[in-house]
């Protein structure tokens, strides 16, 4: 379903799994803060190794909600943004994570259409869509934030590109439908995820063709 308005746009992703809250929460942030710190020693094993261990993985979508495309605008005024109004912020976030500049602009756009308002259906909020547990975890105190919200969700994002090794559209593929259906595909790079894509939800397939041509339009 594809809902949208001059002024009104969700175009967030959920697929309606539980969130989860509490201690999981802060379970969730301490596999973070530990990831973090083995990353800044200088770990001997790959960065994937390290992000993909099965309870990461599992607490990290859980608390993520799922992604599968929503159109929910919320009540009330909307505030219309666009993305030159967070060139500071998404430089940042790049230069952070690593993460390109246009990609980064690419998936808010798809998201959210640079509206830092929304809610989808499942209660993922802001610019880049992040359920409570997740924003949580991310050390995202209010989701609505331009600010919390983009460095957050590149960080997010960074986690899926390293988890497979820079290969892009499998870490979309995995911010949208979640590591565990694309690594149930037993795919290892890009070229195997698109000749097996239709074995993951029409939502996800539509995704990465969206973020493919919103990309275009910001590729310097």
């Amino acid at each position: 379903m594809n809902l949208r308005s001059s002024s009104q746009v969700n175009n967030g992703t959920d697929n309606g799994k539980p969130e989860v809250t509490g201690s999981s929460s802060a379970e969730f942030a301490a596999l973070l803060q530990e990831l973090a710190l083995q990353n800044t020693s200088g770990n001997s094993g790959s960065p994937a190794a390290s992000l993909d261990s099965s309870s990461l993985s599992g607490l990290l979508w859980q608390q993520l909600g799922g992604m599968d495309e929503a159109y929910n605008a919320i009540s009330g005024e909307i505030t219309e943004t666009k993305p030159t109004d967070y060139e500071e912020l998404i430089q940042n976030a790049s230069a952070k994570y690593g993460v390109p500049v246009d990609l980064i602009k690419a998936v808010i756009d798809t998201e959210s259409s640079f509206n830092p308002n929304v809610v989808s259906s499942a209660g993922a909020k802001g610019l880049m869509q992040l359920m409570d547990g997740t924003a949580n975890g991310l050390g995202v105190s209010d989701p609505f934030d331009p600010a919390q919200s983009i460095d957050g969700g590149v960080r997010y994002l960074s986690y899926q590109l390293k988890r497979y090794n820079g290969q892009e559209n499998m870490a979309l593929a995995a911010y949208n439908a979640g590591p565990g259906r694309v690594n149930k595909l037993g795919v290892s790079n890009d070229l195997e995820l698109m000749a097996n894509l239709s074995q993951l939800p029409e939502e996800t397939q539509a995704y990465i063709g969206k973020i493919e041509r919103a990309r275009a339009k910001y590729a310097v």
